[in-house]
């Protein structure tokens, strides 16, 4: 039987964001944290490079959002950067205050130093990491933290429905119980949404698979206004290998000398930035996508084999034993790359406490839309708006909790009306079809013929989808499927928006950029608000 939960707290999502909002909170607040599976098993703990933030004393806060400025094209919202980089250090000593290691200089002298290297779009080191597993070392440390805490309660295995609202703001969602596959009712003073991004909507990606846009196209369905989605970013360099499911090959290791290299073993980039393999993701990852297609490739070369093999162990060991697995050796010979869809730099907009249109709810991390990355998110910029935007929303909450009313009388989840679905294929036939039009037409490069034609296909796949969701059912393939389905419209009507090329986004209908840069806000006018 379904069941109900009460909280003065609903987090939806275990990444950095959701952990790290959570641990923020008093002492005495509830607070219900959910996982859509085991803890550990998102987006943060594949991030493989670091988080930027101003260290050193040779860097300053000016400089990190001058970069930011840059590699955002003119789209990011100055106060949304200097709030962040500001924020930068404080975040970091909190990490390590939680329990984080992160590397430090091999040659310091009695002060701790952490070693701090370089990625693409930064005029300094200031990328802190620990190895090449850096979101892995955070959300271990803090699920450890959330775990102990006494006024966390954790729920893994739960999947978002939709949103719940009454009396002019947000009360909690209906969450479904994956393992005794019920929808529960969980109500809350305050919900926060830490879902991640939509880059599962692309047939290549370097993300989990849970990361379907659950949050965006909850709170858009809930009337919430979301903008920029039309900026999809393509890291440029995954591992290219049938066994190398979604396999990132970290940005830091262009950032320590590593080259892109043609099928012959030509350096290209320089053609295309003066940069070359440090010039922002999308210009690399444009460029890569331009030389493949050119010569008809399935992959270019990343080459970092001149670099000591004790230096790549130390530096990179995921990368190289991944690479091992496979049958490579990156210490001694390039090893294959192509780009993949990576983060959604759009989603739902929000303030600089995380608060979005529907009084009560909150979005923070890659689901939101703060103004930080505008048309390009700068490398490690996201850990960093994580954990900025969390402390943020939560000292927000904290402030307002003892004011805010207690959720209204709400009716449980009715499933009295469908059925157990015996057609499981169409799912999987119709998330097959969604993520290979998304890739092949509104991909690195677009026109406003593939557009229009990934606009049909996806109104098309809605109305099997709607037909399909009111008569049986929901499952968890069933909700990521709509949720990807409708975060896909949106980005298809973004990118329809924009009558220039900026940033990620490229159409060869629109090759200049526009003097003025606008956001591209898409606001719903019939909201299907939930009673």
């Amino acid at each position: 039987m379904p069941r109900t939960y009460q909280h003065d707290v609903l987090v939806i999502g275990s990444g950095a964001a959701g952990l790290s909002l959570a641990l923020h909170l008093p002492a005495d607040c509830r607070v219900a944290l959910l996982s859509k599976a085991d803890l550990n098993q998102g987006s943060t703990y594949w991030a493989q490079g670091g988080m930027a933030a101003v260290l050193h004393d040779r860097d300053t806060v000016a400089a990190h959002v001058e970069d930011t400025l840059s590699a955002g094209a003119g789209l990011c919202q100055r106060e949304a950067v200097e709030f962040t980089v500001s924020n930068s250090r404080r975040c970091v000593e909190w990490l390590v205050s939680q329990g984080v290691d992160f590397d430090l200089r091999e040659d310091q002298s009695e002060n701790r130093e952490f070693h701090l290297t370089m990625e693409g779009g930064h005029s300094h080191r200031r990328i802190i990491h620990s190895a090449d597993r850096t979101g892995r070392a955070i959300s271990e440390v803090l699920t450890e933290k959330a775990q102990a805490a006494a006024n966390i309660e954790i729920f893994t295995h739960r999947v978002a429905v939709d949103l719940i609202h009454a009396d002019g703001r947000c009360q909690g969602a209906y969450i479904l119980d994956q393992k005794r596959e019920h929808v529960d009712l969980f109500q809350a003073r305050a919900v926060v949404l830490a879902t991640g991004g939509a880059s599962k909507a692309y047939l290549y990606t370097s993300n989990p698979d849970g990361a379907s846009g659950d949050g965006i196209a909850m709170a858009w369905r809930a009337g919430c206004r979301v903008a920029n989605l039309e900026f999809n970013q393509f890291h440029p360099t995954c591992l290219y290998h049938p066994k190398a499911k979604s396999f990132l090959v970290t940005e830091a290791v262009r950032g320590e000398g590593g080259k892109l290299l043609l099928p012959d073993g030509t350096r290209f980039m320089h053609g295309f930035d003066p940069r070359g393999e440090l010039a922002p993701r999308d210009v690399v990852a444009r460029a890569i996508d331009h030389e493949m297609k050119r010569l008809g490739a399935d992959c270019l070369y990343l080459d970092i084999s001149h670099q000591p093999r004790d230096f790549l162990e130390s530096h990179f060991p995921t990368v190289m034993q991944r690479c091992r697995e496979l049958g490579m050796d990156m210490a001694a010979e390039p090893i294959p790359v192509v780009p993949a869809a990576h983060y959604t730099c759009g989603g739902i907009i929000v303030d600089t406490a995380g608060r979005t249109d529907l009084p009560g709810l909150y979005a923070i991390g890659e689901t939101s839309c703060t103004g930080l990355h505008g048309a390009n998110r700068m490398a490690s910029n996201s850990l960093l708006e994580c954990l900025v935007y969390a402390e943020s929303a939560a000292a927000d909450i904290a402030a307002k909790l003892a004011s805010l009313p207690l959720p209204s009388a709400v009716r449980p989840w009715d499933e009295s009306q469908v059925t157990d679905s015996d057609e499981d294929v169409v799912i999987s036939h119709n998330w097959d079809e969604l993520r290979r039009f998304m890739w092949d037409y509104v991909g690195i490069v677009r026109t406003n013929k593939r557009l229009e034609r990934a606009l049909h296909r996806v109104t098309l796949l809605q109305s099997e989808i709607a037909e399909y969701y009111g008569n049986y059912k929901v499952s968890n393939d069933l909700l990521e499927l709509r949720n990807l389905a409708m975060v896909a419209e949106l980005m298809i009507r973004c990118a329809m928006e924009r009558k220039e090329s900026r940033g990620l986004h490229y159409t060869l209908d629109y090759p200049q950029q526009l003097a003025a840069a606008r956001d591209t806000v898409l606001t719903p006018s019939n909201p299907a608000l939930q009673p």
